[in-house]
């Protein structure tokens, strides 16, 4: 099986595919979207982004 070492630093080869990211002012949270559908699937417990998700306009 193929490894991007070092393992365990935190970071990811390459981009999260069919998701997006958008910024909730109203709760200062990020949320993520499934592209193909639209649907709302996850939201950040903290003001940071998420890592490798491409953010929305």
């Amino acid at each position: 099986m193929a490894k991007n070492p070092p393992v365990g630093d935190g970071h990811r080869i390459g981009a999260v595919k069919d998701r997006s990211q958008t910024y909730n002012p109203q709760n200062d949270r990020w949320v993520k979207r499934d592209t193909g559908t639209g649907q709302f699937i996850d939201q950040k417990a903290d003001d940071k982004p998420f890592k490798g998700v491409r953010k929305e306009k």
